[in-house]
């Protein structure tokens, strides 16, 4: 039975889409949010306003806009986000925006995750964002040198086809990783 005193929680909270402390914290910042979403196949990077009537993007990069530039490995791995990141720090610098703060909703705050490995694309494109170096990814995770030994140890282990069958399928060469992660590099530098 309901007393007189019951409050119904917000929706969001809820369905636990939304943390309002965590939020209203980022809030008082006056800053805008720099909005980082991980799926399993695909990574989403906004940089949102807040307005009283309602969110406002300024920019976003989504991992697939990386296919256009020749980017023809996974759009959820280390390279990839960083690159992701890179592009959507590239389009804030573009519109004048300097300052951001990190907002990762409910991802768990892994040291050397797809996260920051995408906020060291939008600290690399030259934006200032709060945060603690050691939980930055290494350039050997950026550029894909560590897939690379990954998977020369599986060519070892006759596990290579196994775990990496979808480049088999469509001849992908794991070994020009490192050189395209370059390429696509100075291609949104360029932009």
């Amino acid at each position: 039975m309901k007393s007189k005193h019951y409050t119904q929680a917000y929706r969001r909270k809820l369905e636990h889409k939304t943390n309002y402390a965590r939020r209203l914290k980022l809030l008082k910042s006056n800053k805008p949010r720099l909005v980082i979403r991980r799926y399993l196949n695909s990574i989403t990077v906004q940089l949102i306003k807040y307005q009283p009537k309602g969110d406002i993007i300024l920019a976003s990069a989504h991992s697939n806009n990386l296919k256009k530039l020749g980017w023809k490995y996974h759009l959820g791995n280390i390279p990839s986000a960083y690159l992701t990141g890179l592009l959507c720090g590239v389009k804030c610098k573009g519109k004048k925006i300097d300052d951001a703060v990190l907002d990762v909703g409910f991802s768990r705050s892994i040291k050397n995750s797809v996260i920051y490995a995408v906020l060291k694309g939008v600290l690399d494109s030259g934006m200032n964002i709060p945060h603690d170096e050691v939980i930055l990814p290494s350039q050997d995770h950026t550029t894909g040198k560590i897939i690379l030994k990954l998977a020369t140890e599986f060519k070892k282990k006759d596990l290579y086809n196994k775990q990496f069958s979808n480049y088999v399928k469509h001849n992908v060469n794991l070994e020009n990783i490192q050189k395209d992660v370059e390429e696509i590099k100075n291609k949104i530098l360029k932009k």
